[in-house]
């Protein structure tokens, strides 16, 4: 087994698919085994499907691991002598490793028709999420009147209102 994964490669080389499969097949992927899709089924919901006609769910093995979501299939020995004209339906052992990005998890695996679908679902904590501050006006501040006061009046205005009051 290999200790490369290409995968994110394929997400972020559009158009250089060639180049991407040439570097797996070097890596001594054996040809891409199994072949697998990628699908966004929403913004926030994915799915990966895999082809793995001639195992059965018993023989599949899904395993997450902190970031890295590991597929296996082990093909149980057949007991039963046959002979073959010709091998076209892979029964070798394999595993496949996808590196999952930040929040995303398994949501479920199922088994259908020879594709095993996966379900990856990210879910970006509230605290991460973008989030609007909406912008208050605070209360208007009272006008404060504007006087103008110099040390000369400020003195005698206390005597003179002392004064008119005598005087009234």
């Amino acid at each position: 087994m290999r200790h490369i994964d290409f995968a994110p490669l394929y997400r972020s080389t559009v158009g250089f698919d060639r180049l991407v499969n040439m570097l797996d097949h070097v890596a001594g992927d054996e040809n891409g085994f199994p072949p697998y899709n990628i699908e966004r089924l929403s913004e926030n919901e994915y799915r990966i499907s895999m082809a793995v006609a001639g195992f059965s769910p018993d023989e599949l093995d899904v395993e997450v691991k902190e970031q890295s979501l590991s597929v296996r299939g082990e093909k149980s020995t057949d007991t039963q002598q046959r002979e073959f004209l010709h091998r076209g339906i892979a029964t070798r052992t394999f595993e496949r490793r996808f590196q999952l990005a930040d929040h995303v998890e398994v949501k479920d695996a199922s088994y259908a028709d020879g594709l095993l679908n996966i379900g990856l679902v990210r879910e970006v904590p509230e605290r991460m999420k973008p989030r609007s501050i909406s912008i208050t006006a605070s209360p208007s501040t009272p006008a404060i009147e504007a006087r103008t006061v110099d040390a000369q009046s400020a003195r005698a205005q206390p005597a003179d209102s002392a004064s008119d009051k005598a005087g009234a």
